[in-house]
């Protein structure tokens, strides 16, 4: 009961940091958020660029910050930012960038969703075996469930966050999925975007990022399909045994 009681304040307390975070914000510059969100409900990738460059030399810092907070939040998609970013600092610093800050996003908004949601789903888990033997699945295979989640372009990344913070995943797993696998499809996404504003004619960048991509997701898939098999075998031999 005292623990419960605990876990409720320490709950609230984190909810009322986030609330407070913003309000400083606000006291700040009271015109920032406002125009914050508006530019991120637009969702134009130019206006988002000039956005960005307006803060000078802190332009950087505040590309990756505003990265980690879309990534956090869920909105707007994160193609968005990673485009924005490869315009501005160019292809290979932009897509680190972008995975680097992307990530971060993503595991803060799974520290969170685990943090306020976990329980409620463990309740749910208890009462259905399907969900337990999924829940099982995701602690043993999560890895590579969530590596190859994140390979593929335009997943919302929302759903990713979501589905890692209320199975059981570890955190070190999911963070080294989420940041190996946003590679390629961060790439494809923030080239196409790219290609498409600065109207390159020359696709040969892009091909050569989605053949690259393509290999890695099979690659990992024949690695799951690899490891399934492998765990098989070793049981039907211990049952032999």
């Amino acid at each position: 009961m005292k623990q419960k009681m605990g876990m409720g304040i320490l709950k609230i307390g984190a909810a009322a940091a986030i609330v407070l975070l913003f309000v400083i914000i606000h006291l700040i510059d009271p015109n920032f958020l406002p125009d914050l969100f508006a530019m991120l409900a637009s969702g134009d990738i130019s206006a988002t660029v000039e956005y960005i460059r307006s803060f000078g030399d802190w332009a950087i810092v505040f590309a990756f910050l505003l990265t980690l907070f879309t990534n956090t939040l869920g909105f707007p998609p994160a193609v968005i930012f990673s485009t924005a970013n490869v315009i501005l600092f160019g292809i290979v610093p932009g897509i680190v960038l972008s995975c680097v800050a992307e990530t971060v996003g993503a595991t803060i908004a799974f520290i969170l969703i685990r943090f306020y949601f976990r329980e409620s789903a463990e309740k749910a888990i208890a009462k259905s075996p399907f969900l337990s033997k999924i829940d099982q699945y995701s602690g043993t295979k999560g890895f590579i469930v969530m590596l190859i989640g994140r390979m593929i372009p335009y997943l919302p990344s929302a759903l990713l966050n979501a589905v890692g913070a209320l199975s059981s995943i570890k955190l070190r797993e999911y963070v080294i999925a989420s940041f190996v696998g946003k590679f390629p499809s961060t790439g494809i996404e923030a080239i196409i975007g790219h290609d498409l504003i600065m109207k390159q004619e020359d696709h040969t960048r892009l091909i050569t990022v989605i053949i690259a991509a393509g290999i890695l997701i099979y690659a990992a898939i024949r690695y799951e399909k690899h490891v399934i098999e492998a765990t098989a075998a070793s049981k039907c031999v211990e049952k032999q045994g």
